[in-house]
């Protein structure tokens, strides 16, 4: 089970946001970059990176402190970067930069056939992120809610060649109240392709649940608030992880 640390960058900083509320923000950091290097050593395998300002206006927006995290990290942490990514040529410039995965939200709900052509391209890159709420899929950072069901969404998606789906219950995220099991192990049993659950991760019980379920298909688990508020920590999390997967 991948255990992997959020970055959430809003304005050049780290900060963590309350369901989604750009108003509602925390800042952990002033330097990104040195908090990637701080999760790598803390034995991160993975890191999600989000361009909250990007995410909002619909293109990239902190592409200067995302290509200092990469740059940082070098080789030995793979980033996966969402947030206002809507063009092919966008996606080319973050792989270009050493990006490892691209996620895409908003876009592959509103324009199935760029999150089409971005498979093409560049296959064994692109994630796709569907943000819930009761199964009905929200866009635009959450305020719009559709009348799509996710789990038809992710299949459409995983015929496509995503490499994974990340699934939010945005009623959670944010609020350290735990990660909605249910509906993400539903949506994990219904694909081939692996799920990486999202928001409400708060402490060790949370992540010790999850990876029991890994063999239904959740492979990762993004975590961001509980561990820059000390509710999880990080370190001890991924080594439950590596124990309960020799166990």
């Amino acid at each position: 089970m991948l255990i992997i640390p959020a970055i959430d960058i809003k304005d050049g900083h780290c900060v963590r946001l309350r369901q989604g509320d750009m108003a509602d923000a925390t800042v952990y950091s002033e330097d990104p970059a040195a908090m990637a290097r701080h999760w790598l050593s803390q034995g991160a395998r993975r890191l999600h990176v989000v361009d909250l300002n990007g995410a909002a206006a619909g293109v990239p927006k902190n592409e200067i402190v995302i290509k200092k995290i990469v740059q940082a990290l070098g080789d030995e942490l793979p980033v996966q970067i969402g947030g206002g990514i809507r063009d092919l040529d966008t996606i080319e410039r973050f792989l270009d930069m050493g990006v490892s995965f691209v996620v895409i939200g908003t876009a592959a709900v509103k324009n199935p056939g760029f999150l089409q052509d971005a498979c093409t391209a560049f296959s064994g890159h692109i994630i796709v992120a569907l943000d819930a709420r009761d199964g009905k899929v929200a866009v635009e950072g959450w305020s719009k809610l559709t009348g799509h069901d996710v789990v038809d969404l992710a299949l459409k998606f995983q015929d496509y060649g995503v490499e994974a789906i990340i699934y939010t219950d945005i009623g959670r995220d944010g609020m350290l109240t735990g990660i909605n099991v249910e509906a993400t192990v539903k949506l994990a049993r219904e694909l081939r392709i692996p799920v990486i659950a999202s928001g409400g991760l708060t402490n060790l019980k949370d992540v010790e649940e999850l990876c029991k379920l890994e063999s239904e298909g959740i492979n990762g688990v993004i975590t961001g608030r509980a561990i820059y508020q000390g509710t999880l920590d990080f370190k001890q999390a991924v080594a439950l992880s590596k124990k309960l997967a020799k166990a």
